[in-house]
């Protein structure tokens, strides 16, 4: 059989060679060490939380090394593309700060390694696909049904069936001859091509993976699909020749591909190319109602990255907590280091979990919360308007109204070394800092019945009578136990814990009268700060409309 006939027939409008393609993407020139790696995500759908977490493990391996990372599209999946979905992702990984040195961004495609889209790069692949048919380790499949997946007619076929199948259609095809070829090509009738694998799976590959170890798999002898019958690789092929000639030095890639490791050593090996070096991280995993291991899919809340927005979570702090996934040592360092961000931590192979990492919701939630406390008022301010103004608008427009009130209320217990921990997303925020403001303010908290109102409603008269705005915390502070005193309450908080049947009540009770009218809660930031910031006005309209609802009983 004259396989370069037969390359010639299938290819004609081919006249780049592999050579050639080499002179065009040549090595990078980049130090000793540096890593090349690539997000190669497909549009068919959202961003996954796990996408994001091999994303953050290929940036930082790039950037750490001083390499170079860079992100690919993988959209030869035509059935499954979503309209939205590459601009959405793309988006998102801004968001996130995920950034890249190369490959597709909003604005289109940059670096000398392109094109980044898979659908862009036809023609390249076609010049290896025409290679390996010369070399005789490719061949034509002339059957409109060879390109379903086995996996969609395993649904109605078993599984023996579906082998002696491909066994019948491998003998079938291989065995084609130049006359048929010809009369086909001739006739224009849509071909697969088919990559001509080992007769049996009789020999063993190994591969070192960076995370595993060695792994020892049997050959591939399956005649898998290279090309589909409108020229578009399937993902094997186009993995194999874009990581080659983006000059990719390592692939890092969910465990689920373990399974296509001896189809792609294969591939390496009929083109000649380079095997990157591979690692397969371990799935992510939840816990389900019962307390078992579950892996994270798709529709599991926090799944979707588009869900952390909603919810108000700041990117940051969705990013450090991923770190404390990635790797086990993440937070012991960061306790270490607690001016520093992910971005500084020496990020290591070695510390990566094996087994499966666990991904917790209420450790998000205290991961958020630590990240927020350290951020400036500003920076709160920035990010919370930014949520508020997708996700809230009458909210956005209440922070917008005076930027410097809502600062001043962000401001408080910030800073110093043990800031204050109060909220872990911008809805929780709102809800925070709501009694601040007129719109948003409802009693929430009753006061104990143990109180006579009437006791409480004088508490309330005599604190407006000595408020004075200019008084500084301290001359504050002795006023309302001026009133303890006076009403019988202990303003001294060791003897009423010694003698508490002496005394109606503590200074502590007649703060939380106070609090209670002012803020509606039992619990908030510092009751001097907050009456300080809500201003005089503010405070003694609520005061005087608590007492009137104690007046009627309310």
């Amino acid at each position: 059989m004259d396989n370069q006939l037969i390359a010639d027939l299938l290819f004609p409008e081919v006249s780049l060679t592999p050579a050639e393609l080499e002179n065009k993407y040549p090595e990078r020139l980049l130090p000793e060490g540096a890593k090349v790696t690539r997000f190669s995500p497909s549009p068919t759908g959202f961003l996954h939380l796990g996408a994001m977490y091999q994303a953050m493990i290929n940036e930082r391996l790039a950037h750490q090394s001083g390499g170079l990372f860079y992100l690919r599209i993988e959209d030869t999946d035509a059935k499954r593309k979503v309209e939205g979905a590459e601009e959405s992702l793309i988006r998102i990984l801004n968001e996130y700060q995920i950034y890249f040195d190369e490959g597709v961004t909003v604005n289109g495609e940059k670096g000398d390694y392109g094109p980044y889209t898979q659908t862009k790069r036809k023609d390249i692949y076609h010049v290896y696909a025409k290679e390996l048919v010369k070399k005789g380790l490719a061949y034509p499949c002339f059957d409109a049904h060879e390109e379903e997946s086995s996996q969609s007619r395993m649904q109605t076929i078993d599984w023996e069936q579906e082998q002696q199948r491909k066994k019948q259609q491998k003998i079938k095809w291989r065995s084609i001859t130049m006359e048929d070829i010809q009369q086909k090509v001739k006739e224009k009738q849509p071909f697969v091509l088919r990559i001509r694998s080992a007769d049996s799976n009789e020999q063993t590959v190994i591969v070192n993976d960076l995370l595993k170890g060695k792994l020892e798999f049997p050959e591939n002898d399956e005649d898998f699909v290279l090309l589909k019958s409108d020229g578009i690789p399937t993902y094997h092929f186009a993995h194999a020749v874009d990581d080659h000639l983006m000059r990719t030095t390592h692939v890092i890639r969910g465990e689920e591909w373990l399974s296509s490791l001896p189809k792609h050593v294969m591939l390496f090996q009929y083109l000649n190319f380079k095997m990157p070096k591979y690692l397969h991280t371990a799935q992510l995993l939840r816990l389900d109602e019962n307390g078992n291991k579950k892996k994270l899919s798709k529709r599991d809340m926090g799944a979707n990255m588009e869900d952390y927005k909603r919810l108000g979570y700041a990117p940051d702090c969705v990013l450090e907590y991923l770190m404390t996934i990635l790797n086990s040592n993440y937070e012991e360092w960061h306790s270490q280091h607690s001016g520093k961000t992910y971005l500084d931590f020496p990020f290591s192979m070695k510390k990566m979990n094996t087994s499966g990492a666990l991904f917790d919701m209420n450790k998000l939630q205290d991961v958020s919360k630590n990240v927020l406390s350290k951020m400036t008022a500003e920076q709160v301010f920035d990010l919370a308007s930014e949520w508020a103004h997708l996700f809230d608008p009458s909210f956005y427009t209440l922070l917008k109204s005076d930027p410097d009130y809502a600062i001043r209320i962000l401001s408080i217990g910030r800073g110093g070394k043990k800031p204050r921990k109060d909220f872990a997303t911008f809805v929780e925020l709102k809800n925070f800092i709501s009694f601040f403001y007129d719109e948003l303010f409802q009693i929430e908290d009753a006061y104990p019945v143990s109180f006579d109102p009437s006791v409480i409603q004088e508490v309330l008269t005599r604190y407006l009578q000595n408020y004075q705005e200019d008084d500084d915390q301290n001359v504050w502070f002795e006023k309302m136990k001026q009133i303890a005193d006076s009403l019988g309450f202990a303003s001294d908080m060791k003897a009423y814990k010694t003698s508490p049947d002496l005394y109606k009540g503590s200074i502590a009770d007649i703060s939380m009268f106070i609090r209670v009218a002012v803020t509606g809660r039992m619990n908030s930031p510092d009751l001097f700060e907050v009456i300080r910031i809500l201003g005089p006005e503010r405070m003694k309209n609520r005061i005087l409309a608590m007492t009137k609802r104690l007046t009627k009983g309310e």
